[in-house]
């Protein structure tokens, strides 16, 4: 144990567990499969390295600096605006969870596009122009359907007409190239056009029988980042993550191997109740405040000042496709445009 705070916590070192760091997780953000009808645009999957008692010893300071009758503690406590003090606190160099916290970002809207593209196309690449130029050149209303159908062709549920989603689709993408047929994108949507086998295919698949990856859901991915964070230096890592129905033993299986297949010494995951973990309680606060301050920076009307306390934190293999809010957020330089 290092350094010399009040709760004596102030620098202490995660203890390896049979070998395996032990780095606990949660998300905040999750709208399942409505990626671009749902109640949020990012998604947010926070991890936190501390021993047990240290992440006990902060939560508790937290309830003393904030002193709320709630049983349950949640990031939106801290997001109050008479608590500003105590957030800038938990964020800051000085604080408890600095250097020892991580937060991968996912910009919906983006996540959609890219995996659209990608199952059609095999580019990504193409996704980012796609992206990027897509609601100057074609208006907020046409995007905001372009985004809508593609959201429809890639979720696994669909309660009505099974062959909607890819009529959908490119009905949009038609309506578009005859609308725009000499923009940035018209060659990208000339190929999207042409792809619609591909679209048949993966709805006759997801007809034939259950989906055990949704391509739609960027918690599976972002796990898969943060292993690979934190397994960096050459030591193997074991999470500890809330309870999430996702998480099912196969869908672990496929996340371990994928790691592996990456790279990243991921040597386990594991289920808690966050209630009973303490270090799940702090990445359910960071989740909760990283989700927030990134949704209100792509939205124009960010806190510079939250802002510049949470980029520390945010992994540069983020998400990310929005330029502006992306070079607050984040190093430009560093933007990835696909999970691996």
């Amino acid at each position: 144990m290092t350094g010399n705070r009040e709760n004596g916590v102030r620098g202490a070192r995660a203890v390896p567990v049979g070998g395996l760091l032990e780095i606990a997780c949660d998300e905040s953000g999750s709208d399942g499969e409505n990626l671009t009808g749902g109640n949020t645009d990012v998604f947010a999957h926070a991890s936190v390295r501390l021993p047990m008692e240290s992440a006990a010893a902060h939560i508790q300071e937290i309830r003393d600096r904030i002193r709320s009758p709630a049983e349950e503690y949640k990031a939106n406590h801290l997001l109050r605006e008479k608590h500003r003090a105590v957030l800038e606190w938990l964020l800051s160099p000085a604080g408890p969870i600095h250097g020892r916290a991580h937060v991968h970002l996912t910009e919906k809207a983006y996540f959609v596009v890219d995996r659209a593209v990608d199952m059609l196309l095999g580019d990504r690449a193409a996704a980012v122009v796609l992206f990027r130029a897509g609601r100057p050149a074609f208006g907020d209303e046409r995007w905001r359907a372009f985004l809508a159908a593609a959201n429809q062709l890639l979720r696994v549920r669909n309660d009505g007409d099974p062959e909607a989603p890819v009529a959908g689709f490119f009905g949009e993408v038609d309506a578009l190239r005859r609308a725009h047929p000499r923009t940035e994108v018209s060659l990208i949507l000339d190929r999207l056009a042409a792809a619609r086998p591909r679209a048949d295919s993966y709805r006759a698949r997801i007809v034939d029988g259950p989906t055990l990856i949704p391509v739609l859901n960027p918690l599976l991915p972002a796990v898969v980042f943060t292993a690979a964070h934190w397994s960096a230096g050459g030591r193997p890592v074991r999470l500890l993550h809330d309870r999430q129905n996702l998480l099912t033993p196969e869908r672990i299986e496929w996340i371990t191997e994928t790691a592996r297949l990456a790279g990243a010494g991921l040597g386990g995951l594991r289920l808690v109740e966050s209630r009973l973990d303490a270090r799940v309680q702090l990445a359910d606060f960071l989740a909760g405040i990283a989700r927030k301050i990134a949704s209100d920076e792509l939205n124009g009307h960010g806190d510079p000042a939250l802002t510049g306390l949470l980029r520390p934190y945010v992994d540069p293999a983020s998400l990310w496709g929005d330029e502006r809010s992306w070079a607050l957020l984040g190093r430009p330089d560093t933007m990835r445009s696909s999970a691996r």
